[in-house]
């Protein structure tokens, strides 16, 4: 497989971990030198997008890690359990989605970080333009504060609150690990993967957050490690058959953040606005964008939670007893992005989420 995306990039680094823990050979390299063949191809450049030996392009990481548990079944990271299986793909969604925003403010916001990543990626991925590299790296900090901090809802105002969000979530990881290797088992689960996103390339390499890590939270910073060692032809290890008590402040943690968004940017979305307000723990975002990628992530999660038998159902309702989690069951919830309506993802075109051509 050929994975386009940079060796920097929040979803490309997901998506290699997966590779590697299933001995699926790839070559990694930019994107830019094939960049209109490749927005042909799956209708955005994004990182990463995969061109597989077959032919076919794929994109969009959550799909295409199922896709490829359909093709490589040996050392599944879907746990069988419904209800554990269902806490691992809302931790996903979590990690995808909402711990985003802190890892881009840690990246772009800090002296040091932004110009470390900066010339890591005027050298990766803009050789090919014709300026002097100081410019380069000044049009990427330029770009990427402006479209992925300030206009994702980063001020003086909430600063507080996105740092503190990055600390509570090594906090509840350090007390997963304290009882085993990986979330939800003895081995890797979607949930682990998705937190390798932000983890990986992000909060473990850029000098603040893996500064803040190594010293605060070790137990994270060596399941990292853990995480990319990890290989499932050698982990006979099983998933947990229920939710402990450890994973219910996670679940809290998630349900009153990410899915407060979810469900204040599907609204907005319905009404067809292009900016909407939020109210997370107390902390007033502004003017975030809408994201129509978000209102289809939400519609996956109620279709999931719609799925499970009752039983199941009731026992999720008692685990997120906390009325955002609601908006996984209410029928007042409005959801209708109009994606991949044939479902054909990993393999449909994809929509950008966060901005054209940008790296993470």
């Amino acid at each position: 497989m050929k994975v386009y995306g940079a060796s920097v990039s929040y979803y490309t680094g997901k998506l290699e971990c997966y590779l590697r823990y299933k001995g699926i050979p790839y070559e990694r390299s930019s994107p830019y030198p094939r960049a209109k063949e490749i927005k042909a191809r799956v209708g955005a450049i994004q990182h990463p997008v995969v061109e597989r030996d077959d032919g076919r392009w794929m994109s969009d990481t959550t799909p295409m890690i199922l896709q490829l548990e359909s093709e490589y079944p040996g050392g599944g990271i879907l746990p069988d359990d419904p209800i554990v299986r269902f806490v691992a793909l809302l931790i996903e969604d979590y990690a995808d989605e909402w711990l985003w925003r802190a890892a881009m403010h840690y990246r772009w916001s800090y002296q040091h970080d932004k110009s470390l990543l900066s010339q890591i990626l005027a050298d990766e991925l803009t050789s090919h333009i014709r300026l002097p590299r100081f410019l380069r790296c000044y049009a990427i900090k330029r770009r990427q504060y402006r479209g992925f901090v300030v206009r994702d809802g980063v001020t003086e105002k909430t600063r507080g609150h996105v740092e503190a969000g990055y600390h509570r979530i090594l906090t509840l990881m350090t007390l997963i690990l304290g009882e085993r290797e990986f979330l939800l088992g003895g081995r890797p689960s979607i949930a682990d993967m998705g937190l390798m996103g932000p983890m990986l390339r992000h909060f473990g390499q850029d000098p603040t957050p893996a500064e803040i890590m190594r010293d605060s939270a070790p137990a994270v910073f060596e399941w990292l490690g853990r995480m990319w060692h990890a290989r499932s032809d050698v982990n006979e290890n099983t998933f947990l058959n229920a939710i402990p008590p450890d994973i219910e402040p996670l679940l809290k943690e998630i349900c009153e953040t990410h899915l407060v968004q979810l469900e204040e940017n599907a609204a907005a979305f319905s009404r067809g606005k292009s900016t909407f307000t939020m109210v997370v723990q107390g902390c007033r975002y502004r003017k975030l964008p809408v994201s129509r990628y978000r209102v289809a992530c939400l519609e996956v999660l109620r279709m999931r939670f719609a799925s499970l038998a009752d039983v199941d159902q009731r026992t999720l309702r008692s685990l997120m007893h906390y009325e955002a989690a609601s908006v996984l069951w209410r029928a007042d919830v409005t959801t209708n992005a109009g994606y991949d309506l044939s479902g054909e993802a990993p393999f449909n075109k994809a929509i950008n989420v966060f901005g054209e051509g940008v790296p993470s």
